[in-house]
């Protein structure tokens, strides 16, 4: 997915959790977002199950109840990130800056830490 695409995918988003009936939850299933810089970015239920994140900048984006089930999160940046509720199952975690990160009834079951 190239940043056009994403920076679309956000807006839409962005107008979906504001309740604009021309808002669309945004689906990044399975998608390849590998080094993105989506610092502060405002993913909230959201759906990025088995998502490749490797690396990806996070610091500080709201991610509370969104679907990472399967995610590779490896050496991400999750400084500051709100997880409250997020689905983390099977998620890779492995080397990801957790510091200060909400996890909140976060469900971690199998998640690599």
């Amino acid at each position: 997915m190239n940043t056009e695409q994403l920076q679309e995918v956000l807006r839409l988003h962005s107008l979906w959790l504001s309740k604009d009936a021309f808002g669309i939850c945004a689906n990044l299933r399975g998608a390849d977002l590998k080094g993105a810089d989506l610092k502060g970015a405002n993913l909230e239920g959201a759906d990025l199950k088995g998502a490749d994140l490797k690396g990806v900048n996070l610091q500080g984006a709201n991610l509370k109840w969104t679907n990472l089930k399967g995610a590779n999160l490896q050496g991400a940046n999750l400084k500051w990130t709100n997880l409250k509720g997020a689905n983390l199952k099977w998620t890779n975690l492995e080397g990801a800056d957790l510091e200060d990160a909400n996890l909140q009834g976060a469900y971690l079951k199998y998640a690599n830490l």
